[in-house]
């Protein structure tokens, strides 16, 4: 049976109206009154042909919204609609590129870069920085040369490649860490990891012994070489044993060949390349270290390489690099058709999944679109998409204009981007829902939630059909933080507990609490909170005191912080668990992975 279709007139269009005055350059045109799929026609100023891109921008703007009163977060949600305006605008109405330079979409960049001598001292502290402006390739290579330094007990330094991001949020595509006086072990270690949203992964510990001739290579390269030594560990005889070895060719039958590799105040050069199956390492000529590649983790995601510590760094010289950055899209297009998302259709919906995500979270993304988003696309009666405001670098929101125009499944909500307004998504979830996909059931998850969608539906069927329920992982007499990074102010939150709300990662709600949140926030009788999961809590809450019996259903097992065997979510998965929790369920085991 057809769900009837919703006549709304011209409110949705109307709706679009004040967002469409700030993209003047643009032409909306909606294909039906309950599909707000907009075809965007940017009228360039060039002469070569209109480009195209047919995107689904979300309905909400701060006018509707009732956005601008007293709340300062109301304030800023009204800026923060009329920055992200522009910023779309900005890339509809830039000028499209040559027949030559579209087929190709890339930018030219130098094969090699080079940082010495007084560019390094001004960075201060040693270490020092370089950017790659397109990444690296198979083949690429960095050398730093530089030399280990004491400071009190300590001896340490960190060779990294880093993504996209300020701080914790910057992906550590790569993290090789000598400790030159050793760790908990006592040890000189050399350790080597991958670091996702804050967390690290399984370090890989070289500590001396020769990896096993049974462990796995890369490309043909042990992971760990060999060094070790029987007598002190002190510099000045780890340098005359080296010296011995190095000049004489004499071997002391006190040490092997090959010392550690690093020695403080002793200048060395390493040498970083990537091969087919991970990065090698190379000191003074000599292998020392292999690391695989790791899902999720890209070498022209590397932007940044970065040396940091205990170290004076003299250069940092970077060749064979990539001289053109391909557009995200463009360079996996073969690759990904299956994976776009089908048609809406006009048969009746059980349930829609709005993910929030950000403008350049693409692999998190990609890592849900070949894992469990597979499952929705089998599905009939299940649709989701990802929510995704505006960001602040413009060739971000021009690749992610290309990336929903080709994939389907993406929601553009036309605000500047940031924490605290987080909750504008999960509006604009709720609204997507009531206006342009109808469904049974809202469901609300992050980018790095794995959903097991079977199950999530079998939890959903146990509540009694008709009834209005918010169900998650739910948060009972908790009390806002005073202090800290995660500080409340009584301004914006008077009371001592925030009312009953599930984590964030995951909760679902029915139809009737998505279409309360998307009128009533329209009218403007609902407040804004930084923390989205709260907010839903609060307006939930007005929703049950209005004369709507909720039933709140809690279940552990959607997950907030990881994951735990037989989950129905698992909250903070890198793009390599996802890909992993989705292998296994594929065979039957609904088991958590522990790789990032």
């Amino acid at each position: 049976m057809r769900r009837p279709r919703r006549c709304g007139g011209l409110r949705p269009l109307l709706l679009l109206l004040p967002f469409a005055a700030l993209l003047s350059v643009a032409t909306f045109s909606l294909h039906s009154p309950d599909r707000l799929l907009v075809t965007v026609t940017a009228r360039r100023p060039s002469s070569s042909p209109h480009h195209l891109h047919r995107l689904a921008v979300s309905s909400l703007e701060a006018r509707a919204l009732g956005l601008g009163g007293a709340p300062p977060l109301h304030a800023d949600a009204a800026r923060a609609f009329r920055s992200g305006g522009r910023l779309l605008r900005d890339v509809l109405s830039s000028p499209a590129p040559p027949p030559s330079a579209a087929a190709g979409a890339t930018r030219r960049c130098p094969p090699s870069v080079v940082v010495s001598g007084a560019r390094l001292r001004d960075t201060g502290g040693g270490g020092g920085v370089l950017s790659l402006p397109c990444g690296l390739a198979l083949g690429s290579h960095v050398t730093v040369v530089g030399s280990p330094r004491r400071r009190g007990d300590v001896a340490q330094f960190a060779v990294e490649l880093r993504g996209e991001g300020d701080g914790d949020t910057a992906p550590r595509i790569l993290h090789f860490n000598p400790q030159l006086r050793g760790d908990w072990s006592g040890r000189p270690v050399i350790e080597q990891n991958t670091r996702f949203r804050g967390q690290w992964g399984p370090a890989l510990r070289c500590e001396g012994r020769r990896s096993r001739p049974d462990e796995e290579t890369v490309d043909g390269l042990v992971k760990c070489e060999e060094w070790s030594g029987n007598i002190g560990d002190t510099s000045k005889e780890l340098k005359r044993f080296r010296l011995q070895n190095h000049i004489t060719g004499q071997k002391s039958r006190n040490w092997i060949d090959w010392p550690y590799p690093f020695i403080e105040d002793e200048l060395f050069v390493l040498t970083l390349s990537t091969g087919l199956d991970g990065y090698h390492f190379h000191v003074d000529g000599k292998h020392v270290t292999s690391f695989p590649y790791r899902f999720g983790f890209v070498l022209e995601d590397a932007t940044i390489l970065s040396v940091i510590g205990d170290i004076d760094v003299q250069s940092i010289v970077a060749g064979s690099l990539p001289t053109a950055h391909p557009s995200i899209v463009q360079r996996n297009l073969e690759l990904l058709t299956e994976l776009k998302a089908p048609p809406l259709s006009e048969e009746n919906v059980e349930l829609f999944i709005g993910i929030l995500s950000a403008g350049n979270h693409f692999t998190e993304r990609m890592a849900a679109r070949r894992s469990w988003m597979s499952s929705v696309r089998n599905s009939s009666s299940t649709v989701a998409r990802f929510f995704v405001a505006v960001n602040g670098r413009r060739e971000v929101n021009e690749d992610l204009l290309k990336e929903a125009d080709f994939f389907g499944d993406i929601v553009i909500v036309p605000f500047a981007d940031s924490y605290d307004l987080v909750v504008l998504k999960t509006i604009a979830v709720c609204d997507y829902a009531a206006r342009v996909v109808p469904a049974k059931y809202v469901m609300k998850c992050d980018d790095d939630t794995f959903v097991r969608l079977d199950s999530v539906m079998a939890e959903v069927k146990k509540i009694s059909d008709g009834r209005s329920f918010y169900l998650g992982n739910m948060n009972y007499f908790h009390r806002p933080l005073r202090e800290g990074k995660w500080a409340v102010s009584y301004e914006e939150w008077p009371i001592e507990e925030y009312p009953p709300y599930a984590d964030g990662a995951g909760y679902i709600v029915s139809s009737d609490i998505a279409n309360f949140v998307a009128s009533e926030m329209e009218k403007g009788r609902l407040n804004l909170f930084k923390m989205e999961d709260v907010s839903m809590g609060m307006w939930v809450g007005r929703f049950n005191s209005s004369g709507n019996a909720v039933a709140y259903v809690h279940s552990p097992r959607l997950c907030q912080s990881g994951c735990a065997d037989d989950y129905l979510t698992a909250h903070y998965q890198s793009p390599a668990q996802m890909v992993c929790l989705w292998e296994k369920l594929l065979q039957g085991r609904p088991q958590c992975c522990n790789a990032r």
